[in-house]
C-alpha cells in the first residue's frame, strides 16, 4: 500500500509520497512513487502514484513515451488541465492494453494519481486522477488531495491546513499527516519523498528524501506525541452530573438512560437509574 498527500496553496503546491509497495507480509519493498515532470522556465509537473504498482509504472511510462514520440503529451500541454486529461488517457490506454488479462485472472484494474504544477503564466493547479481517468481539481475549500491509507492522516490536514498556509506550515502539516499514518499502518513506510513547489518558480524549488536517519523527522515524531499527551492530560476528566457545571455529561436534573434489551419471556422489571443527582438523591425518571 502507500500513502501520498498533496496541498494547494496561494504559496506554491507541497507534495510528499511515502515509498513501500507489498504483496504480502513476507514480501515488502521499497518503490519510489513521485516523479517529477519538469522543464524549467517553462513548466513543472509533479505526479504520485498509488495502487497497483506495475499500472502505476505502465502509465509513467506510456507519459514519458509520449515526448519522444513527438506527440501530443503533458510535455506540450496548453495548461494544467489539459496536462491531466493527457494523464486520464493514458490510464484509458493501459487499462485498454491490461485490463482484459487482469481481469481473467481476477485482479482489479486499481490506480489512483496525484498529479499538480504549473505551466507558464497560469495559476499553480492540482488533480486527483482516478482509475477510470477521470479527475477532480483541488479548491479553496478542499484544498489538499490524499491517495492510498489516507484515513489516519486526515484529521491533522482538516484542523491545519488551508490555502493560506505557508509553504513551510503545508510541509510540516504533511510531515505530521505522514507520521501519523507510519504510526497505525505498517504497509507505509519509509523513506519519503517530500517536494515543495514555490508558486510561478517554474522549477523544483525544494526537494528532500526523509529516511530514518533524518534528525527533522525524528524531531517531528517525537515532538507530535509528546505535545498530544500533554494537550491530553490538560483535558479534565468527564464530569457525569453536576448542578455546578455546565459541561457535565449528563446536565442536573436530568437523567439518561440506555436502550436495554429485555429477554424474552423475562419479567417487567423497574430499572432504577445508577446516575445520582446534583443533590445526592437517586432518581428512576427516564428520557
Amino acid at each position: 500500500m502507500t500513502y501520498c498527500v498533496a496541498a494547494r496553496l496561494n504559496a506554491g503546491l507541497v507534495f510528499l509520497a511515502d515509498s513501500r509497495t507489498n504483496a504480502g507480509v513476507d514480501q515488502i519493498s521499497t518503490y519510489r512513487k513521485l516523479s517529477v515532470f519538469e522543464r524549467p522556465g517553462d513548466r513543472v509537473m509533479v505526479l504520485m502514484t498509488a495502487g497497483n504498482l506495475a499500472i502505476s509504472q505502465a502509465v509513467l511510462n506510456l507519459l514519458a513515451a509520449h515526448e519522444r514520440e513527438g506527440a501530443e503529451s503533458i510535455w506540450n500541454a496548453a495548461s494544467m488541465f489539459d496536462a491531466a486529461r493527457h494523464v486520464g488517457e493514458a490510464i484509458r490506454a493501459i487499462h485498454l492494453r491490461e485490463g482484459p488479462a487482469l481481469k481473467e485472472q481476477g485482479i482489479d484494474f486499481n490506480v489512483s494519481i496525484i498529479f499538480g504544477g504549473q505551466i507558464g503564466q497560469e495559476s499553480c493547479r492540482l488533480f486527483q486522477v482516478y482509475s477510470a481517468g477521470n479527475f477532480i481539481e483541488a479548491h479553496a475549500e478542499s484544498p489538499y488531495f490524499q491517495i492510498g491509507e489516507a484515513k489516519y492522516g486526515k484529521p491533522i490536514l482538516d484542523r491545519a491546513l488551508s490555502p493560506d498556509s505557508t509553504l513551510d506550515e503545508a510541509a510540516k502539516c504533511a510531515l505530521i499527516s505522514m507520521d501519523s499514518t507510519l504510526r497505525s499502518n505498517i504497509s507505509v513506510g519509509l523513506p519519503l519523498d517530500l517536494l515543495v513547489y514555490e508558486a510561478d518558480k517554474l522549477r523544483v524549488t525544494h526537494f528532500a528524501n526523509i529516511d530514518e536517519h533524518n534528525e527533522y523527522f525524528h524531531m517531528i515524531r517525537s515532538s507530535w506525541g509528546e505535545r498530544l499527551r500533554q494537550v491530553f492530560a490538560e483535558i479534565p476528566d468527564p464530569v457525569w452530573s453536576s448542578a455546578h457545571d455546565p459541561q457535565s455529561l449528563v446536565p442536573a436534573g436530568r437523567v439518561h438512560q440506555p436502550v436495554r434489551m429485555i429477554p424474552d419471556h423475562a419479567e417487567p422489571t423497574d430499572f432504577t437509574d445508577i446516575q445520582v443527582l446534583a443533590d445526592g438523591e437517586p432518581s428512576a425518571q427516564a428520557e
